[in-house]
């Protein structure tokens, strides 16, 4: 089953981390940065990308699915 990716600060800078996992996969400089690459896992595993806030509330939701219908954020 395919996790979906969280964007999220981290004390280095922005990390990209799959739902359930105790590690980031990676980490970056730029919440941008951090955007690119957890949409590039999302599109492969086909799953959703979650963008946090620096208070870790939620900002965005980008789906990468195959439901032709996602829901909206």
């Amino acid at each position: 089953m395919s996790k979906n990716q969280h964007v999220t600060p981290n004390e280095k800078g922005w990390k990209v981390q799959g739902a359930g996992n105790e590690k980031a996969t990676s980490i970056h400089r730029t919440q941008k940065e951090a955007i690119d690459a957890a949409r590039t896992i999302a599109r492969n595993q086909k799953s959703e990308v979650i963008i946090h806030r620096p208070d870790g509330r939620i900002r965005d939701k980008d789906s990468y699915g195959n439901d032709p219908y996602p829901p909206k954020g």
